[in-house]
């Protein structure tokens, strides 16, 4: 009777462990057929697409926020992120989606009124989801785009994954989202930029397939502004895509420089900008994610230009408490030596995502 039992159990658990072995190989096998990268130099569409010229010699306002697909209130901790304390304890984030569908929908319509206070004659947005499990498929390209009366905008996809399992705890779905530049000024053309990923066999399915939008707009002597939001990677052990990733920037920026053009970047670099590595009041240590950007690193003829008065990205391996997280300023704007410009950032105290705004104001000489 007790070999019976034995022989029994052994295949129980042999089939469970064949079922698992072939749920393993069918879920690899499902996300490898819908994996792809979308192809450099894809054109991008201009919605609404406004009228107006810019001018030589007047001033504008460009606003960059990451606004965290509408998950980051400051309950948030994300399970990607880890860090340590300052007395040793190391932390870890727990969330992989927002947490309920009201909390998305509040983050996004707060991210959204403090956008739409700073009135910025562009806006370069970030994480912006259009259909995306982690933000209970609430499209925010469509609320944002028809909220901006007066501006026309560009959508550059940098994520589109298939049903991601991971975490089992609270897997973070599908996702569809993106870069989603808005302006007040006529664009002649948008493009959307490749930039090098980690291509690795598990870590190509879960990155985003990090890009940048570079619009080109008319200026009314001749030249153009060629206005560029990048995201640029955020997980990368040493460092080495971002290394990769910023000399296309730089080529395509010296390229552009060299016909003449205005140049602007904005967007979210994920390395700390305008000294400000310890900059803020915090009790962690700093993040091993922490890699530095100085003017020093840019193509000739380019500088960051960032504000300090406020930092505009906290750690999210623990919930936001002013003063405990760890912050600095990872976002900011690389500017053309044929403007002048300065900068600062909106402090909304990580209200409605782990990054705050910040605003360049700027004239084109």
């Amino acid at each position: 009777m007790k070999k019976k039992v034995l022989k029994y159990t052994a295949i129980g658990v042999g089939a469970v462990l064949a079922l698992v072995v072939l749920f393993v190989a069918g879920y690899i096998i499902y996300m490898q057929a819908n994996y792809y990268r979308i192809a450099d130099n894809t054109a991008l569409t201009v919605t609404q697409n406004q009228t107006q010229t810019l001018q030589q010699g007047q001033a504008y306002t460009a606003l960059t926020y990451n606004i965290g697909f509408g998950a980051y209130n400051p309950d948030f901790s994300f399970f990607m992120d880890s860090g340590t304390m300052l007395d040793g304890t190391e932390v870890t984030g727990v969330n992989s989606r927002a947490q309920s569908a009201q909390i998305a929908q509040g983050n996004t319509d707060g991210a959204l009124a403090a956008i739409q206070a700073q009135n910025a004659d562009f806006c370069l947005l970030q994480e912006v989801d259009e259909k995306a499990t982690r933000s209970f498929n609430i499209n925010q390209v469509q609320q944002i785009s028809a909220a901006m009366q007066g501006y026309g905008s560009v959508f550059a996809n940098n994520f589109h994954a298939s049903y991601m399992l991971y975490p089992f705890h609270e897997p973070h779905g599908s996702v569809q989202a993106g870069l989603l530049t808005l302006s007040r000024y006529s664009v002649s053309e948008a493009v959307r930029r490749s930039y090098p990923v980690d291509v690795s066999f598990f870590t190509k399915f879960f990155d985003l397939d990090r890009a940048f939008a570079v619009l080109r707009l008319p200026v009314e002597n001749g030249k153009e502004l060629v206005l560029i939001n990048s995201h640029m990677s955020a997980y990368d052990k040493g460092g080495t895509v971002r290394v990769r990733q910023l000399k296309l920037l730089n080529d395509v920026m010296a390229e552009e420089y060299e016909k003449g053009n205005y140049v602007i970047v904005g967007g979210d670099f994920n390395h700390a900008l305008a000294g400000t590595v310890n900059a803020f009041e915090t009790q962690q240590q700093v993040p091993a994610w922490v890699y530095v950007l100085e003017s020093t690193d840019l193509a000739s003829g380019f500088r960051v230009v960032a504000g300090t008065n406020a930092p505009t990205c906290r750690s999210t391996d623990i919930p936001y408490t002013k003063g405990v997280n760890y912050t600095t300023v990872l976002d900011g704007f690389i500017v053309s030596d044929n403007i002048t410009a300065t900068a600062e950032n909106i402090d909304t105290d990580f209200a409605y995502s782990d990054h705050n705004p910040a605003l360049l104001t700027f004239t084109l000489q």
